[in-house]
């Protein structure tokens, strides 16, 4: 038997109806000698700092920085997809093959592999690579899969990237939290949370808000003209002095309007 994972449920019951996967069971589609089942996007994660050492559990600038000698995963608290998870991997258990039918990107392939290595896969695996989910695509796509070998590198990237989003939030978010919050983080509102993304973003968010508290008005001219009903702006933009404009404006004084280019 061969068993699809695909990164949600309506992509499986897409692929499922191409491959003539037509009987619904209780997390999975089979027929026509293919089971397709799905995750809920993200089923694993990295552990967290307590999973390695019990000394992570407490928050301390003594047990900073937090660096596992590996890395692990494990399911997210959930029952739902705890369920979903033990249908994956019974399917998996007696697959003669597997199809990576994840997201074509790094985090669609994170995913799928997280959970591939948490159900101990041992069968072989193929990919497919698609990135739309027409009827044609999905036929072609099944007909050139590929050994999952060649997309490791993708993989490591993903991997790479989590692993780095957890050093640097794990870490700084203690980091801040404990020097410059209060100190109950039993409250998710006094936690300082740093993300290698949401911090730089915040950033960026709290600049233009400056920008706007800050901004001083100013006058400032510009030359237009009106030809057939529309109005042309000079490509010079805005003048800071009335006689920079007036300057402007005597030199193309008498000069033909000439269009171009025309877009929409």
């Amino acid at each position: 038997m061969i068993v699809c994972i695909t990164e949600k449920p309506s992509v499986a019951r897409d692929i499922a109806a191409i491959l003539g996967a037509n009987d619904r069971h209780d997390g999975y589609y089979e027929g026509n000698n293919y089971q397709v089942t799905w995750t809920f996007g993200h089923l694993c994660t990295l552990k967290e700092p307590a999973d390695y050492s019990p000394l992570w559990k407490n928050w301390s600038l003594a047990q900073l920085p937090m660096l596992p000698e590996r890395f692990g995963i494990k399911l997210i608290d959930d029952k739902g997809i705890e369920k979903q998870f033990n249908v994956i991997k019974q399917l998996i258990e007696n697959a003669s093959e597997v199809v990576n039918c994840g997201d074509a990107g790094q985090e669609g392939e994170l995913i799928q592999r997280w959970v591939m290595q948490k159900a101990e896969i041992k069968c072989p695996v193929k990919r497919l690579w698609i990135s739309s989910l027409t009827n044609e695509a999905i036929k072609e796509g099944f007909q050139t899969l590929k050994p999952a070998a060649e997309y490791d590198n993708l993989y490591y990237a993903g991997l790479s990237r989590a692993i780095g989003d957890w050093i640097l939030g794990m870490n700084a978010t203690r980091l801040y939290s404990l020097k410059y919050a209060s100190k109950n983080y039993s409250s998710k509102s006094n936690v300082l949370s740093i993300g290698r993304v949401q911090t730089p973003t915040l950033a960026l968010i709290v600049q233009r808000h400056l920008e706007i508290e800050n901004f001083t008005p100013k006058d400032y001219w510009e030359l237009k003209t009106t030809y057939r009903e529309a109005v042309f702006s000079a490509t010079a933009g805005k003048y800071e002095t009335e006689q920079q404009a007036s300057e402007a404006l005597a030199k193309i004084t008498g000069q033909p309007l000439t269009i171009t280019d025309v877009s929409e």
